[in-house]
């Protein structure tokens, strides 16, 4: 057999090894995220300045969050996840960073007080999901998005309960509504019309977190384990 034909059998990988290193995320990932009460995600791009409303209203509203009884989970980086972090920790609450390692990037920022290290998105996803009481995404890019649709579509398919998802910026997300209202339900019939009934916008700190509120007024929380 010439080297430009290899037996696919002979080549070996530390893919199965890798299980043991996805375990030992997951179990450092529950233990630490049982036991720290109820939360809200703040999701949102890494790149908005201090300068920025958004920025502001971020962290007006992670200090909202911490005053009802709430801690708030980012992914740990700059941007809207500092501006949550930073809210959260100003009113001295549960400010948790579930950080990715990356090779030029990222380290918690300075506001998080419960840190968690992933090497893994897809774990580092299920804890943002499976240990949060509700979403607040403010404008972001594609990791936004994915971590938005991933706990839509989980609580559309019914694998975790219903949970309030607000969408903060209705200039910045109205017209994804929109286009989902009119082609994804009305043009091509891909979703139910209920399912338009889990976004929820708006451009108050006050009313997003009484949204949140609101839910809870007819809901129990879920709890962590």
């Amino acid at each position: 057999m010439t080297s430009e034909h290899k037996d696919w059998n002979e080549i070996k990988t530390n893919d199965s090894w890798a299980i043991f290193k996805i375990m030992a995320e997951f179990v450092e990932g529950y233990e630490k995220m049982a036991a720290i009460g109820p939360c809200v995600s703040v999701f949102g791009s890494a790149r908005t300045q201090v300068d920025n409303p958004y920025y502001q209203q971020a962290v007006e509203c992670s200090k909202l969050l911490v005053e009802s009884g709430y801690g708030v989970i980012t992914g740990g980086g700059p941007g809207i996840m500092e501006a949550g972090n930073k809210g959260a920790d100003d009113n001295e609450g549960v400010s948790v960073g579930l950080n990715i390692v990356l090779p030029f990037e990222q380290s918690c920022n300075d506001f998080v007080n419960h840190p968690v290290d992933f090497d893994y998105f897809f774990v580092r996803k299920v804890m943002f999901v499976k240990y949060s009481q509700g979403f607040v995404a403010f404008p972001g890019g594609f990791g936004t998005l994915d971590e938005l649709f991933e706990a839509i579509t989980l609580m559309q398919t019914e694998k975790i309960e219903k949970r309030p998802v607000v969408l903060f910026g209705t200039k910045y997300w109205s017209g994804m509504v929109e286009w989902v209202k009119n082609t994804m339900l009305g043009q091509e019939n891909n979703i139910s019309p209920e399912d338009m009934s889990f976004l929820r916008m708006t451009d108050d700190p006050k009313e997003a977190v009484q949204i949140i509120k609101d839910f809870y007024k007819e809901h129990k929380l879920r709890p962590n384990f």
